[in-house]
């Protein structure tokens, strides 16, 4: 997206205007442009409301998990990715202060293999796109 005032007012309206919540978003710029990634409770949605008013957008699959308020918990999933040879490209992450959790979710450059090797691992707890 273009980095120019009230750009990124217009990307939020369109979203409430078609009853779209924002789950998270992050933002990364350079001089000239922004790359805005936002997670939606109706992605399929945004996509379609963003593209038809004009904005460049795609979409990327994620993997989230639930990671429990304690020390070392990340550490332990990332261990588990980094034994694997899975490099993360970027993550979001928020914190649900009534469940005594936070949702990390990854972008991985091959999906299918990380959520095979998550899988194995009882103790993780994979999220859907519902629970986000």
């Amino acid at each position: 997206m273009e980095n120019k005032a009230g750009r990124l007012s217009n990307l939020c309206k369109v979203l409430s205007a078609n009853g779209i919540s924002i789950v998270t978003m992050s933002i990364a710029d350079t001089k000239d442009f922004g790359i805005v990634r936002i997670i939606t409770r109706e992605n399929k949605k945004a996509l379609e409301s963003l593209k038809k008013s004009g904005f460049t957008v795609s979409e990327t699959e994620l993997i989230g998990v639930e990671v429990k308020d304690e020390a070392g918990a990340l550490e332990k999933i990332l261990k588990i990715l980094e034994t694997n040879k899975i490099s993360i490209e970027y993550l979001y992450s928020f914190v649900i202060t009534t469940s005594g959790s936070a949702r990390i979710l990854f972008k991985v450059e091959n999906t299918a293999f990380a959520l095979e090797v998550l899988q194995k691992e009882k103790s993780i707890k994979l999220l859907s796109e519902s629970i986000l």
